[in-house]
């Protein structure tokens, strides 16, 4: 049995009204023999038996008598309603196509909503078959050359691959910090679920713990890792150039302002800024950082138009901002709006399990750079000399590190560094600060311990030239059995 699907359309009744024909009549009168059609209509019912009675009257005249039409009241929300013609032509489709051997679907009729939703549903059928008609009563079988199920597959598999290629590499971006101990991973495990949101995050830490290296990361493991990451250090901006600098100025607004300039923020929009050492900001920016923030709008110097920016903003500062909003001198509503995601970097004592990584990382670094320089031989770090550096205390943190072993690599004329050439190179800051600290516990305090203890026995072996029972003698120990147990203890190998 052959069945011509179709929808009612309103040039079918207008015609109908001049005796002439539309694509429904044209189709049923000049085209294949039809058993049975059914046309679907949500409107114009006072309408609809007189067409129906003006079709059967033309098949009867064409010889076609034998031809059934039936006209099926259906329910839309609108005439271009996908969700509502998707359920009943899906309803439909599916009664004629269970007792038919061909369904034809009639494309003219009806609103392009209708006609998309046809022929998303007739392609997944194998009994339809489309046909259409030309304004000059023209019949055409429509043969569309798309397997839309295998594109499909093949357009999705593209999305997700370009949505995968687009989200950031979360444990990548993380890749180059070292976090040996549980108080950096901890941090770190902080940091990789504040990328992946979109809020303000505050940094803090003591100066050279590495928070700009976090904030790039942070960075690179968020959503925005396409677009820009600028970095501005608050404390070096002269008082006033502040506003020029992070909002941009207009040509003319004062003098030197040669051309129009695009601020910072401007130019991190889409992307991520970072404010360091924010603490320093005048009051008088602060707040226009916080309407910034609030209005996601900046005004450049000069200027009237107001524009908007899609920034994300990472601060970060060593100051006890908590006491500098106490004090008044930096506003308590900027703190709280930064202080959303806020992370605390650990300093380089409070993560001693890091120096040992961080200390053959630096010196493959410095070995690099210093390649081209005429009086320089690759060095290499002593185990003494990185049982030091995980003792010391370190106040300048991870930088005060790594100047450190570059000095120890410049000065020194032997091709291992000794702990005696880390001693040389290690600046007096540490016995200062430690003079002023009326109490300190630096981090862990059974590391701390430890430390000092493993950096005893160095000195104990180095003095008696690996001679055990002399070293546990300098060390008040009683055997050298003692002394056995501390070195495996501390995997110290001598």
């Amino acid at each position: 049995m052959k069945v011509l699907l179709s929808w009612l359309g309103r040039t079918d009744l207008d015609q109908m009204k001049l005796d002439k024909s539309a694509s429904i009549a044209t189709l049923i009168l000049r085209g294949p023999f039809f058993d049975e059609v059914v046309i679907l209509a949500s409107a114009w019912d006072d309408e609809w038996y007189d067409y129906k009675d003006w079709l059967k009257r033309k098949l009867a005249c064409a010889g076609r008598s034998k031809t059934s039409v039936e006209i099926k009241r259906v329910r839309l929300t609108s005439p271009i309603d996908y969700l509502s013609i998707t359920k009943v032509m899906q309803k439909q489709l599916s009664a004629v196509s269970s007792d038919s051997a061909q369904v034809y679907i009639n494309l003219t009729s009806g609103t392009p909503a209708m006609t998309v939703v046809s022929v998303l549903l007739g392609k997944g059928n194998a009994k339809c078959q489309f046909v259409q008609t030309s304004p000059k009563g023209e019949i055409n079988d429509v043969d569309i050359p798309v397997d839309f199920a295998i594109e499909y597959s093949k357009s999705s598999s593209t999305a997700i691959s370009q949505l995968v290629s687009k989200q950031p590499k979360n444990d990548g971006a993380f890749s180059s910090i070292t976090a040996n101990s549980a108080v950096m991973q901890e941090t770190i495990k902080k940091a990789q679920r504040l990328a992946y949101s979109d809020l303000p995050a505050l940094l803090l830490g003591e100066s050279g713990t590495g928070k700009e290296v976090l904030a790039n990361c942070i960075h690179q493991a968020s959503l925005r890792h396409q677009k820009p990451f600028k970095a501005v250090n608050c404390g070096a901006l002269p008082e006033n150039l502040v506003d020029s600098i992070l909002f941009g100025h207009k040509k003319g607004a004062f003098t030197g302002a040669e051309r129009d300039h695009e601020g910072l923020f401007e130019q991190a929009d889409g992307g991520t800024l970072f404010l360091d050492e924010i603490g320093e900001l005048p009051l008088v920016v602060q707040v226009k950082l916080l309407r910034a923030l609030q209005q996601q709008e900046i005004t450049r110097v000069g200027d009237t138009v107001t524009r908007t920016i899609d920034v994300r903003i990472i601060a970060a500062t060593h100051r006890d901002l908590f006491r500098m909003v106490s004090d008044e001198t930096f506003r308590e509503d900027l703190f709280y709006r930064l202080a959303v995601g806020v992370i605390e970097l650990p300093s380089l004592r409070q993560r001693a399990d890091d120096i040992p990584e961080l200390v053959k990382e630096f010196m493959t670094d410095i070995n690099e750079q210093m390649k081209t320089h005429p009086l320089f031989e690759s060095k290499y770090i002593s185990k003494a000399a990185i049982y030091f550096t995980v003792s010391h205390h370190w106040p300048g943190n991870i930088r005060e590190l790594w100047n450190t072993l570059n000095r120890a690599a410049l000065w020194s004329e032997n091709k291992e560094l000794s702990r005696a050439d880390l001693e040389v190179a290690t600046l007096s800051l540490d016995n200062i600060q430690l003079a002023e600290d009326k109490f300190f516990i630096p981090g862990d305090l059974q590391q701390y311990i430890d430390n000092i203890k493993k950096d005893a026995i160095i000195s104990a072996m180095d003095f008696a030239n690996g001679n055990k029972s002399k070293a546990a003698k300098s060390l008040g120990l009683k055997n050298h059995q003692t002394l056995n147990n501390w070195l495996k203890t501390y995997d110290l190998d001598f």
